[in-house]
């Protein structure tokens, strides 16, 4: 990190130190010509640093070592002192129109801090001398000059380093230079090379007109380094079947891409002469590829720029677009946007194949097979060490090459000590080992533009396997100063950081994650963990140990992660003169508030706290020596409320106080104690710089709403929801000024008193804004008129993307709506209890609009109307992808008379309908051709209809509940086009007497659904074809009936199909039902079962061994349970059971409860 204090963050103290000190007095010539030094040194210290780092020879050299860190101590304390200086101006632009401030104006220093040079030349040469805050900028600046003088010093290792890096990055490419013929085994990778092959054998990926590359198919492979890429890709050009193609070229890339290289390589391939000029190279290969059907691999393909790499790729490939119909280029690399690089020069749009960690399985055969190498073993010592690669297999996160690296150390020594050594240093060993892992991941980050060097090594303080947020990491970032400004016009600092994250991404530093629920999380691979770890351990530092720090650490250090208990480990905190963030985990005692007053007091120049402490209920009020905080992180359950003084860090940036989930701590769990009104300080508006406060609570508190004149954080760019009053510093009014509001919410709209204070909050000049909440809460009878007239004015900027609105009581939609060209690029739409509102917008002409949800609209009446009145037709809703109907009771059609959509281009991209009590509307012709999820409840349709083509339906899930017209779904008539469909739920429908038409001939061509999940309510619909022919079900419920009594024959039967596949039963609200299938117990896959609200059932039937989780709860006739299945992990009664039950099997004394002791985790209510 380095060469960031020496590049930006030294150049603006050079010009900030200039303009502070610009026609200053006499006494300060000294220090111009100090600064003038500075500036013309800057170069060469630039220069000298980024030697050192690119060439990595100051590891080699103490001095230049020692002398970088002594300049970047330097820095630090000037950016510190100019840092205060901010610090005192934004304190006086705070109070100068204060009768305090002017009473005392007269005599503040502070003041002529930051009044400008021909205010400052009115005070004497005496006042400026007796200024303690210059004495210190001059000092700073004085160290600075002299520190920076002995650049001279290591001028001469420019060069050395330009040697060592040429004969570093030849070494490299020797050393990771590939040929085509294998030189490993293929292990836990068939399926990969499967896809490869038949991608091979395909004839074109598309049909692409008369692009240059038209007859060229493009494959990319993206992985982590020693993922078997290469290993992939040898066994592919060495299979038989690639003798198809007329010529084959491998060419090794590598990190020093030359244009004519790799062109002259290629020829080479095909015993070509070498030649010199790019003209002539590029002429030859045209020539021999021509009208041929050629295989190209460019292995371990890595990036620059890509602008710049664009182009010269394009030098690369251009010869090879004469090649015939059906020829392949397969790249690897380990970047995805390496991948979509290639992807913009072929213009083709195959996705890249992702290599991942191979399976445990997978990675523990390769293991076995390297550390077995020399078997000379008798059997039981061999089985002795297998157990010991099982447990060195979980730690190496998939990686071929790291199960070679430490196999290298398991097959030196047999012995079962060492090999018990070994897994105790995994990752040691591969940081180590051969000098092969880490100095490839290591290229990687040399690789990285500087700025993202700082971002990705600031993550090391971060614990293995740690799940990122995106948006909290950047924050941090910007908190720290580790993002630079650029040069486009209305980009923010968090747009900024959110770009470095994505390039990380895609150059794979980072693994993205889903889970679920659409929330995306990160995570980095074990190695590049370690890899950040060894690259910033002079300044970053993670302390697991509670009870001592480790020894020694480095008096560089910048970023410190801490779990402490022990007072005296945090008390050691305050001598690390130059930390930049801390973060403190587990602070139960009262003594820990003594020691964060200490460190409060010593640690004054942090940009970034973080405090986990459950037990804590105060945080010391000494946090206002913290001047320089940009990002304070609490996350204390029992804190009553915040600091008064946390209002004087005029620098805070971002506050978050996030108690959203239950803690575990000591075996119990934590609830967060409810705050009171003064939650925050009374002064916190005085946070100008504030950007982002995250105040979630477990409570029904809205910490906003109590911010008296909130308008003054006009930095703020999230404001969630903001309850409005008829009070001063409460009203609409104060939104005027927050310009920078990305996301913003407000309730109690019936406050406003006419339209001229609605328009007075001016969302249309908010030009950042993207999400937009509009709330009436008050349910009394209101002005219809006015409702109308305010939303009016709440005229949102063109920017919009999200825009909900609750509660509005206007019988027309506001003026703005109707007019599509201002919300022209609006994505989603909710409306909810809009109850007099008889119209909708014509949202079907909104071209982006990809969401539209309706919810308790009850005087709607169609969901489209017609459009200026003089349009009948057109494609309607072109770009929706989920649509949401509730409590819509007077909804009848879809259009207006008179409007109707195009055939087929009603909702043509379509994926997610839900319609939910909807009792007169209307059936589609036709569910849309790419509908994924379809939901119905309480609607009056019979039936669904399917698109009438021969096109498979890509529907996944498919719901109807509580439809009393139903009487047909036609699944069987449809049966070999819905492959897709996984979810199905038919469940209070007690007119369905059909699934379709089964015809014999779908059993013969194999045709079934391939159901995973099933929801039903009539166990007879298990009879029906073509549920009764399913055999890979994996989820069943049965619920929500009060007839069935028991199950037939045919059912038990039905049981016995699927007991090979059925994993997870579930039986609730079957009020009637006094017995379970008796074939459960041959459920031989049944790890999960669940019986609640059956109050009838009198005992359960024998379990299968496979049975890991019971779940009972309200079952009031069930006096005892069967002999459980050793397999049994969970057990859990609750609810209103039969009291014998629970007295059979309680805790203490239970006469039962030896029988099920077995069981690890019992819980049963009282």
């Amino acid at each position: 990190m380095a060469e960031w204090f020496v590049g930006p963050i030294m150049e603006k103290i050079i010009n900030t130190c200039s303009d502070y000190l610009e026609e200053q007095v006499g006494w300060q010539t000294g220090l111009k010509k100090e600064l003038q030094r500075l500036r013309e040194n800057h170069p060469k210290i630039q220069a000298v640093v980024f030697a050192a780092n690119q060439a990595q020879i100051s590891d080699q050299n103490p001095a230049l070592n020692k002398w970088i860190w002594q300049l970047r101590d330097a820095v630090d304390e000037a950016d510190d002192v100019l840092d205060e200086f901010e610090y005192m101006k934004l304190k006086q632009q705070l109070t100068k129109n204060t009768e305090e401030t002017k009473k005392r104006r007269a005599f503040s220093n502070a003041s002529f801090l930051i009044e400008s040079a021909s205010k400052i030349r009115k005070v004497g040469k005496r006042a400026f001398k007796n200024d303690p805050n210059l004495k210190r900028l001059e000092e700073v600046v004085q160290k600075l000059d002299n520190i920076s003088a002995g650049v001279s010093n290591f001028l001469h290792l420019l060069n050395i380093a330009k040697q060592e890096q040429q004969e570093q990055q030849r070494e490299l490419f020797e050393a990771r230079e590939t040929g085509p013929l294998p030189t490993n085994d293929l292990i836990g990778r068939g399926e990969a090379k499967e896809f490869v092959m038949q991608w091979l054998r395909k004839p074109s990926n598309e049909h692409r007109g008369t692009d240059l590359y038209r007859n060229i198919s493009l494959l990319s492979i993206v992985g982590h380094g020693g993922m078997g890429k290469t290993t992939l890709l040898q066994h592919v050009y060495e299979d038989e079947m690639t003798k198809e193609f007329d010529l084959k070229m491998w060419v090794c890339v590598s990190n020093n891409f030359d244009v004519k290289k790799v062109i002259a390589d290629m020829l080479e391939c095909l015993q070509k002469e070498r030649l010199e000029a790019l003209g002539a190279l590029q002429k030859s290969l045209q020539k021999e590829v021509k009208s041929k059907r050629f295989l190209l691999v460019l292995d371990d393909v890595w990036e620059e720029e890509e602008e710049r790499d664009k182009t010269k790729w394009g030098n690369v490939l251009a010869p090879v677009a004469s090649g015939s119909f059906g020829s392949k280029i397969l790249v690897t690399t380990r970047t995805e946007s390496v991948a979509l690089m290639f992807q913009k020069v072929i213009k083709d749009k195959q996705k890249p194949m992702k290599l991942e960690g191979l399976e445990e399985e997978e990675c523990l055969e390769l293991l076995n097979i390297h550390a077995f190498a020399v078997d000379d073993l008798d059997d039981q010592r061999k089985l002795k060490l297998k157990s010991i690669t099982t447990e060195i297999v979980k730690k190496l996160s998939g990686s071929p090459l790291a199960a070679k690296v430490i196999c290298g150390d398991l097959n030196s020594n047999l012995d079962e000590g060492h090999w018990r050594r070994v897994l105790d240093s995994v990752l040691e060993i591969i940081k180590l080992g051969e000098n092969v892992i880490m100095p490839a991941l290591r290229l990687s980050y040399v690789h990285l533009p500087q700025p993202l060097k700082s971002c990705f090594t600031f993550c090391s303080i971060f614990p293995q396997d740690y799940k990122f947020d995106k948006n909290d990491l950047v924050r941090q970032w910007i908190a720290l100063g580790f993002i630079q400004l650029s040069h486009i016009q209305g980009e923010i600092l968090e747009d900024i950081g959110g770009r470095y994250f994505d390039v990380l991404v895609k150059k794979n530093f980072f693994d993205n994650f889903d889970n679920n629920f659409g929330y995306y999380y990160y995570k980095m691979h074990d190695l590049i963990h370690e890899l950040a770890q060894s690259v910033s351990k002079d300044e970053c530092l993670r302390v697991e140990d509670s009870k001592k720090l480790p020894s020694p650490i480095p008096k560089t250090l910048r970023h410190l992660s801490i779990q402490a208990e022990n007072p005296y480990i945090l008390k050691e905190i305050g001598k690390f003169k130059y930390l930049r963030s801390l973060s403190l985990l587990y602070l139960p005692s009262y003594q820990n508030i003594c020691a964060l007053s200490k460190i409060f007091k010593a640690s004054r120049s942090l940009r970034l706290l973080c405090i986990w402490a459950p037990n804590l209920e105060i945080i010391p009020e000494e946090i206002e020596n913290l001047i320089h905080l940009r990002y304070l992180e609490i996350d204390c359950h029992n804190l009553t409320m915040l600091p008064r003084s946390l209002s004087n860090l005029y620098h805070l940036k971002y506050i978050i106080y996030d108690e959203s989930k239950r803690i575990i701590y000591d075996g119990s769990i934590i609830f967060g104690q409810s705050k009171g009104d003064d939650f925050l300080p009374s002064n916190i508006h005085n946070l100008s710089n504030l950007c982002y406060m995250n105040l979630y609570q477990n409570f029904s508190q809205n910490f906003f709403s109590s911010i008296c004149g909130i308008g003054k954080l006009m930095s703020l760019q999230e404001l969630e929801m903001f309850d409005l009053r008829d009070v001063s510093g409460y009203r609409i009014g104060e939104l005027e000024n927050m310009n920078d509001l990305c996301k913003l919410g407000i309730n109690c709209l019936e406050n406003v008193k006419n339209e001229e204070e609605a328009c007075s909050a001016k969302l249309y000049a908010k030009r950042r804004l993207t999400n937009l909440t509009l709330c009436w809460s008050n349910t009394d009878s209101r002005n219809i008129n006015l409702d109308e007239k305010v939303l009016d004015n709440l005229h949102p900027p063109t920017c919009l993307r999200n825009l909900s609105i609750k509660g509005y009581w206007g019988a027309r939609s506001p003026t703005w709506m109707n007019n599509v060209n201002p919300i022209f690029r609006i994505e989603k739409i909710e409306l909810t209890d809009c109850l007099e509102c008889e119209t909708l917008p014509p949202f079907g002409r909104l071209l982006f609009l990809k969401s539209l949800q309706l919810d308790n609209m009850p005087k709607v009446q169609c969901l489209e109307s017609k459009f200026n009145g003089n349009i009948d037709t057109y494609r309607a809703f072109p770009l929706l992808e989920v649509l949401h109907i509730r409590r819509l009771e007077a909804l009848e059609d879809w259009f207006e008379a008179g409007v109707a959509a195009e055939d087929g281009s009603l909702f043509p991209c379509l994926i997610k309908l839900e319609l939910q009590n909807c009792p007169k509307l209307k059936e589609l012709p036709s569910l849309p051709s790419k509908l994924k999820s379809f939901k119905m409840r309480s609607a009056a349709w019979t039936t669904l209809n399917f698109c009438s083509n021969s096109n498979p339906i890509p529907l996944e899930s498919l719901w109807v509940f509580q439809c009393p017209n139903i009487t047909s779904l036609p699944l069987a008539d449809e049966i070999a086009r819905l492959a897709a469909l996984r979810s199905l739920s038919i469940t209070k429908c007690p007119n369905l007497i059909s699934l379709g038409r089964y015809r014999e001939v779908e059993t013969t061509n194999n045709c079934h659904l391939m159901l995973s999940y099933l929801w039903i309510s009539d166990p007879s619909v298990l009879l029906m074809e073509p549920l009764r022919s399913i055999t890979s079900l994996k989820e069943l419920s049965i619920s929500s009936n009060d007839e069935v009594v028991s199950f037939p024959n045919e059912a038990e039967q039905w049981f016995l199909n699927n007991r090979s596949s059925l994993s997870e039963l579930r039986f609730s609200g079957l009020k009637s039902l006094e017995s379970l299938p008796s074939t459960l117990e041959s459920l031989s896959s049944l790890q999960k079962l669940s019986i609640s609200n059956v109050p009838m059932l009198q005992e359960l039937p024998n379990l299968p061994s496979s049975l890991e989780y019971l779940n009972i709860s309200n079952v009031l006739m069930l006096r005892e349970l069967p002999n459980l299945p050793p397999s049994l992990k969970y057990l859990t009664i609750y609810g209103k059971c039969h009291p014998e039950l629970k007295e059979r099997y309680r805790e203490d004394g239970g006469s039962d409860r030896h029988n099920i002791a077995h069981i690890p985790y019992i819980h049963i209510s009282t």
